[in-house]
C-alpha cells in the first residue's frame, strides 16, 4: 500500500514538473495564444490621443492602450517601409536580404543595390504550425514591373490578401472621390497588369474595412481549421493619398484628410477590437501588438515631440507608438501602464511572438533580435541587453539637401550617428533628451569613441547585402 501510494506521488510530481516545465519563462503559456499582430502605415510617434495627440480621434486605439501596456522605447529597424516589414517579418536586419529602402522597379532597384523582393530563404514568423494570414501592404516584392515576386503564400501564410504591393489576391484603389494627382494611379495600373492573383477594384476610402473584414474572415477560417491563429493585419492607412470617407473630408486640407483617415482607421479598428472582445474566449486569449512601419511623411503628419520624419534615423524616423493588449497573461494591475524602460525593436517581435506561441526558435537562423516576451505581459521591465543598429536608405540623405546620417546605434541611454566614414558625428543621451536637441559628441568623447567602434564593427562585419558604395565616403 504504501509503495502504490509513493507510485502515485511520484507520478503526480513528475506531472506537475511536466506543468512547470511547459509554463517557464521561454514558453510561458499552457495553451497557444491568437496573435493579431497590426501593422500601420506612416504613422509618427505622436498620432494618437494615447501618445499626446489632442487633435485626432482614436477613441479605439486609445481604448485597446487602457486595457494593455504602452511602450515608449518601441523602435522599428528602418525608416522606410520594406526594410522595416522585413525585420518584423524575419527577425534580421533587412540588409542581410539586400532591402535597405522601398522596393520599387527593377532599374530604380539595381541603381540603389536593392533587391526586387524578399528571398523565400529568409526566415518567416508565419512558419510556425498556426493558421496564418497576410491582410493588407505587403511591399516585399511584387509590383511596378516585378511581376515574378513570390507569393505571400510562399513565405508561409496560408492566406493573403494586399494591395498593389504585393502579388497574389488583391484589392487595386479607385480615386472617385478627390481628384488627387498621385502617381499610385498609375501603380495600381501596373499592378493589374502583373496579373498573378484575382484583382478587385474598391475606392480608396474603404480599403481599412475591407481589410477589417478579410481579417475577421481569417479568424473564422482558423476555428474551423480548429488552429489558434497569426494574422498580420497591415493597413494601407496612413500613406498617402489621404483619401477619407466623405463625412470625413472637411475642407480637403492635408490635415483635414489626414484626421479623416485617422478617424476612420480607428473606427475600423475599434469594430475589429469589439469582435474579438465579445467572445470571452477569444478575447481573453488573443494577444493583439498595435504598432506602424516607420516615422511620420513630413507633409503629412509629425513624430510629436521627436526630431525627424519618414527616412531618417533620427528618433521621428524610427521610434513608434507601440501597444500590447493580452487579457489573458497582462494583469489587471498592469493594464493601462506605459513602460518607459524597456527598449524593444521590430527584430525582436519574431522571438516574442514564438515566445507567446511555445514554439522554439529555428536553431539554424541567426536572430538578431532579443526575446523580451515578459515586457509585453508587464512581468518584466528589464533593460535590453544587445545594442540596436540602423542603415539609412541609400537613396534618402536627407531632406533638403540636410546632410542625415548614414549610420545609428543605441545602446543603453545612448545614441550614436555618423557617416560610414566615422565623420559627422552626433551622440545623444535618449533618455535625457528624446528630442536630440543636445549633441554631447564633444562633450562626452568616451562615451562617443566606445560606440563609434561599435558602430564601425558592425557595419564592417554584419553580413550586408548592399552596396556600400552608394554610402558617403567624403561627405
Amino acid at each position: 500500500m504504501n509503495n502504490a501510494i509513493q507510485e502515485t506521488s511520484s507520478v503526480c510530481a513528475l506531472f506537475v514538473l511536466a506543468i512547470c516545465l511547459v509554463c517557464n519563462t521561454n514558453n510561458v503559456v499552457a495553451h497557444q495564444p491568437n496573435i493579431l499582430f497590426v501593422f500601420i502605415d506612416d504613422m509618427g510617434y505622436g498620432d494618437l490621443g494615447c501618445y499626446g495627440n489632442d487633435e485626432v480621434q482614436t477613441p479605439n486605439i486609445d481604448k485597446l492602450a487602457s486595457e494593455g501596456i504602452r511602450f515608449n522605447q518601441f523602435y522599428v529597424n528602418a525608416p522606410i517601409c520594406s526594410p522595416s516589414r522585413t525585420a518584423v517579418l524575419t527577425g534580421q536586419y533587412p540588409s542581410r536580404w539586400g532591402i535597405t529602402s522601398f522596393i520599387h522597379a527593377r532599374e530604380q532597384n539595381k541603381a540603389r543595390g536593392m533587391r526586387d523582393y524578399l528571398d523565400t530563404a529568409a526566415p518567416s514568423i508565419a512558419k510556425t504550425g498556426y493558421y496564418t494570414a497576410h491582410i493588407g501592404k505587403w511591399h516585399m516584392g511584387g509590383g511596378r514591373d516585378v511581376g515574378d515576386a513570390p507569393l505571400i503564400t510562399q513565405y508561409g501564410f496560408d492566406e493573403s490578401v494586399t494591395q498593389f504591393e504585393g502579388l497574389g489576391e488583391r484589392y487595386l484603389a479607385t480615386y472617385e472621390t478627390l481628384n488627387l494627382k498621385d502617381s499610385t494611379r498609375e501603380l495600381e495600373k501596373m499592378s493589374a497588369k502583373l496579373g498573378n492573383g484575382d484583382i478587385h477594384w474598391e475606392k480608396r476610402e474603404n480599403f481599412t474595412q475591407v481589410f477589417v473584414d478579410r481579417t475577421i474572415g481569417a479568424i473564422q477560417n482558423a476555428k474551423r481549421a480548429n488552429k489558434p491563429f497569426f494574422i498580420n493585419l497591415w493597413p494601407d492607412d496612413i500613406h498617402t493619398p489621404l483619401e477619407p470617407i466623405a463625412a470625413l473630408r472637411g475642407d480637403l486640407s492635408t490635415k483635414a484628410r489626414f484626421l479623416g483617415v485617422m478617424a476612420e482607421m480607428d473606427r475600423q479598428m475599434g469594430r475589429l477590437f469589439d469582435f474579438i472582445r465579445a467572445e470571452p474566449e477569444l478575447a481573453k486569449n488573443t494577444l493583439i501588438i498595435f504598432t506602424s512601419d516607420n516615422g511620420p511623411d513630413k507633409k503629412v503628419n509629425t513624430a510629436g515631440n521627436l526630431r525627424g520624419y519618414k527616412a531618417s534615423l533620427y528618433e521621428g524616423g524610427i521610434r513608434e507608438p507601440f501597444i500590447a493588449w493580452w487579457p489573458d497573461q497582462i494583469s489587471a494591475d498592469k493594464r493601462g501602464t506605459v513602460n518607459q524602460n524597456t527598449v524593444m525593436a521590430g527584430i525582436d517581435l519574431p522571438l516574442i511572438f514564438m515566445a507567446a506561441a511555445g514554439v522554439d526558435p529555428q536553431p539554424e537562423v541567426a536572430y538578431d533580435g532579443e526575446n523580451l516576451f515578459g515586457a509585453i505581459t508587464g512581468q518584466s521591465s528589464r533593460l535590453r541587453e544587445k545594442p540596436l543598429f540602423w542603415i539609412r536608405p541609400p537613396d534618402r540623405p536627407g531632406y533638403d539637401g540636410d546632410n542625415d546620417p548614414d549610420l545609428a546605434i543605441r545602446k543603453g541611454d545612448f545614441k550614436l550617428m555618423m557617416d560610414v566614414d566615422g565623420t559627422s558625428q552626433q551622440l545623444y543621451n535618449i533618455r535625457k533628451d528624446p528630442g536630440e536637441r543636445d549633441n554631447l559628441a564633444l562633450i562626452d568623447r568616451r562615451a562617443t569613441r566606445r560606440l563609434k567602434e561599435e558602430l564601425k564593427t558592425w557595419y564592417d562585419n554584419y553580413p550586408h547585402d548592399i552596396d556600400r558604395n552608394l554610402y558617403r565616403i567624403n561627405p
